[in-house]
């Protein structure tokens, strides 16, 4: 899910929130490349009341460093992505 949708789809009061978007009880965890933005819309989260919001400290350049699975995607698949309504992060 892109950054600029997060709150209006993860708002579980909102009028076009993703269906997994069922209570402030949800459990979201948002990342990043560093976990810069992560950090920010994590909080941004938890001001909303999704409580359980976090992030991925270091973002996916410390998960890849620590050794932890990356999917590489392959050059005979190209790389569709699906309409932002349909995923969630």
């Amino acid at each position: 899910m892109e950054r600029n949708e997060l709150e209006w789809r993860l708002d579980p009061l909102g009028s076009h929130r993703a269906p997994q978007a069922t209570g402030h009880d949800l459990r979201v965890v948002v990342f990043c490349d560093e976990g810069y933005a992560s950090s920010l819309a994590a909080e941004s989260l938890r001001r909303l009341g999704l409580h359980r919001a976090t992030d991925l400290i270091g973002g996916f350049q410390a998960w890849k460093a620590a050794g932890l699975p990356v999917l590489v995607p392959t050059r005979s698949a190209p790389h569709r992505r699906a309409p932002s309504r349909r995923h969630l992060a």
